[in-house]
Formats: C-alpha cells, structure tokens, sequence
C-alpha cells in the first residue's frame, strides 16, 4: 500500500493545531487493552509492594505510548482506505481534522517520549520493541494475510504481560502466556467476525479470504481454549484461583452475548467501556483474584 504524504484535496486544512483530534489520533479509549501488562502483578503475588506497583504502572504508561505511536502508524497506512469505510469517517486524518504532516510529527513526539521511558525501564525494551516493529509489519502488510492477522493481534497482548514481568523480574507460567493467546485470538476473532457482517468482505481487504462460518468456528475454538488453558493455570500453578473459573467463562459469554445482540465487535474496548454487566464481571474477577492471592507464595 502506497503511503500519501500529502493532504488530501478534499479535506480541508486546520488553521491551528488540532489538540483534541491529535489526542483522538492517539486513541486512549484504547489504552483499556494495557492492563493486560498488569497480569503478572497479580497473579505473581507483588500487589502488595508499592515498588512493583509503581513498576507495573510505569510498564502500563510506555505501552500506552507504543500501542499510540502503532495506531498512528497504522492510520497513516490506512487512510484511504478508512475513507471508505463508513465506520472510520470521523477518523481524525480521514475526515481531515488532522494533517498528515501533523500526524508524522505527532507520532515523532511519542516515540521521543517513548525512548526517554525505555531509558528509565530498559527491562522492558525488548518487548515494546517487537511490538511496534510487528505492528508496522503488520500495518503495512501481514492485516492483508488471512489468519496470520489474527496472531499480529493476539501476539501484541502476550508481549504486554511478557513486559509486565519483565519489569518486576517474575518467572511468568507458559499456561498464563498460552491463556493470554487464546483469550486475544478469541477477541480477535469477534473483531473480524463482526467485520464481516457489518460490512462484509469490502469492509477489510482480508475479509475477501475469510467466511463468516471459519470466523465463528475459530471464536468457539478459541473461547474453549481460553477456558481450558485458564483451568490448567489455575490448577497447576494457583489452585487459589479456582472460585474465578465461573467469572472468566461468565464473561466470555456475556462479550459474545453483547456482539451477537448488539454489534459493536469491530472494538473490544468499546464494548468494555459501554457494557456495565461485562466490566463489573471484570472487576469482580480481579477482586476475586487478589483477595485470593493474598496469603499466596511469589510464583507465577
């Protein structure tokens, strides 16, 4: 796909610059996925030293800007193609609030930001590494390719927890590493499900290569897998965990009940920011979670 550095005709140029739709441009509604970063200061037992506290949470902000500086990217790549996407109208570089020259600068100042955190945290550069050089792969090429997408996605939630321990320095279970795959395949999935009946197969070059049936038989695969590699952590790694066995498969259906219901898969963190029963199950998880960890030992 050939990259436009220039601004479009059609789109009128801002006199000034454009904070809130640079901000728009950075998408925080999307920082909601970097929590997965905090896994393994749960379930490694450390929630109760401020140290890793503060770790995690310095771990959790150079995400943010990393998951910001590929979104950028990625809507530079995309922005003719978002133009015809009834959904990504009001995108800021689509609908022209935004410059291309200033969406470059932008994402310039991030990654400067982002250096200077990784110079504070370097335990956590390698990670953060390969997810923005498989995001700008993926951005420029590997979206095109059936499947393959689905791990690009899933593969950048399993090096947020791989940094999330790397900043505390905590041994991670390969079960928790293998539960976080299958749970981002799953939501992958629904992502690309709800795609195909939105828009069908013109909404994403990809989707030409995908069937609604392969979409939803990978969804149930990935659903079960999720649970089964969950169960195994649980029982081989924190027996303490098995009262939130229920709450993990509760919310698994209640996301797939809401996408079926009311659409709205294309986001995941959409969904989780609009649906009270989905984020109270979550909650109600980690507080299940910590309270049962509390007289755990260190392991992960």
């Amino acid at each position: 796909m050939e990259l436009d550095l220039t601004q479009s005709k059609s789109a009128p140029v801002s006199p000034s610059l454009p904070i809130r739709s640079l901000a728009q441009l950075m998408r925080p509604r999307e920082w909601i996925k970097n929590v997965f970063v905090g896994a393994p200061l749960i379930f490694s037992n450390s929630f109760q030293r401020g140290d890793a506290i503060l770790k995690t949470g310095i771990a959790f902000g150079l995400f943010c800007l990393a998951s910001s500086a590929a979104y950028i990217l990625n809507d530079l790549f995309d922005r003719s193609v978002d133009a015809l996407h009834r959904n990504k109208l009001e995108r800021p570089l689509v609908s022209g609030a935004v410059s291309v020259r200033q969406a470059w600068a932008l994402m310039g100042f991030v990654d400067l930001f982002l250096m200077i955190g990784i110079l504070w945290m370097p335990s956590v550069a390698a990670p953060i590494a390969a997810y923005l050089i498989l995001n700008a792969v993926y951005s420029y090429k590997l979206k095109q390719i059936p499947v393959l997408d689905l791990f690009c996605i899933a593969t950048g939630f399993v090096l947020r927890v791989y940094s999330g321990a790397l900043a505390l320095s905590v041994p991670l279970s390969p079960w928790m590493l293998t539960t976080t795959l299958c749970l981002a395949l799953y939501l992958a999935a629904i992502k690309r499900l709800e795609e195909f009946r939105t828009n069908g197969p013109q909404g994403r070059k990809v989707l030409h290569r995908y069937t609604e049936s392969f979409l939803r038989r990978c969804a149930q695969v990935t659903a079960v897998s999720t649970v089964v590699f969950y169960s195994l952590f649980v029982v081989t790694v924190r027996p303490q965990l098995k009262l939130t066995l229920p709450l993990v498969l509760l919310g698994l259906f209640r996301y797939w009940q809401i996408t079926e219901r009311k659409g709205g898969g294309e986001s995941p963190s959409e969904v989780l920011w609009k649906d009270l029963p989905l984020v109270s199950t979550i909650l109600f998880w980690i507080f299940m979670c910590l309270y049962s960890l509390l007289q755990s030992g260190p392991s992960i």
